[in-house]
């Protein structure tokens, strides 16, 4: 199973930094030679492995060699990759540079670095034979890319960023098959699109008949590309919590400049 981890943006909501932002530094962990600090995309990389990914796929600008130099060939039994987006056009064109990697039979899990979110273990939760998003409640759905279900956690639609949201919950990753992964590229690809973000190219793929489905298995995300977002995951990784607490600090969205508390189902 392959991770792809879109690391090629320029971080300009919490610029000005000396180091790429997906190495910025959030909470820390055991290590052999003592404790050190935790870079922020590693939680998403222990969540991808967690979750059965045995390959992981950075995908990085030019500049962004730190990257390389800090995760070097593995983490832990999963074996890493890089790929270079040249410019910075959109999220989408990130995270289909992969697609020569990537086999129409193999599971494809796809995450955000600059984020921090509870459960770990969240992505066992998905499927591997179809579309799916890891959903998660949150108190500002309109900062978010918010996901619409009908009664059977089927997705009818994507909101992105849109003041008129029926639904408080967001994605956070998502997980697919090689050959719909295959499926949306060549969407994406189609004159006229190139799509930036993922919720239109996917409302376009459910729109021709796609399926896709929402599992509400995540219980606290932080946006970690603020600095709003950076003290609301220093303070959740600092109190230690986990899928059994009940009220969290909720993501510091896009352009947010406040930190509010939620009451989590």
């Amino acid at each position: 199973m392959w991770g792809i981890v879109p690391a090629a943006g320029r971080g300009s909501r919490i610029q000005p930094l000396a180091f790429s932002k997906e190495l910025l530094p959030v909470g820390s962990r055991p290590h052999e030679t003592g404790e050190r600090p935790c870079a922020v995309s590693e939680y998403l990389v222990e969540r991808m492995v967690l979750g059965g990914a045995t390959k992981i796929c950075f995908v990085i600008s030019p500049g962004k060699s730190d990257i390389m130099e800090y995760y070097g060939a593995a983490y832990g039994a999963a074996d890493i990759a890089y790929m270079v987006q040249p410019r910075p056009v959109g999220l989408c064109d990130a995270i289909f540079r992969p697609a020569p990697l990537i086999a129409p039979d193999e599971p494809v899990l796809v995450g955000l670095p600059d984020t921090v979110w509870f459960p770990a273990d969240a992505l066992a939760a998905l499927p591997d034979d179809q579309l799916s998003f890891l959903l998660f409640p949150v108190d500002r759905p309109e900062l978010f890319d918010a996901v619409e279900l009908d009664g059977a956690d089927r997705v009818t639609e994507i909101r992105v960023k849109q003041a008129e949201v029926r639904s408080r919950w967001i994605w956070g990753a998502f997980k697919m098959p090689g050959h719909v992964f295959h499926a949306l590229a060549a969407l994406w690809r189609r004159p006229g699109r190139g799509d930036e973000y993922v919720g239109t190219l996917v409302n376009a793929y459910l729109a021709a008949g796609g399926r896709a489905v929402g599992v509400k298995a995540g219980s606290a995300y932080v946006d970690v590309g603020t600095v709003h977002g950076y003290r609301a995951a220093v303070g959740l990784l600092a109190d230690g919590i986990g899928p059994e607490h009940m009220t969290l600090p909720v993501a510091a969205g896009r352009g947010r400049d406040d930190i509010r508390e939620a009451r989590l189902p």
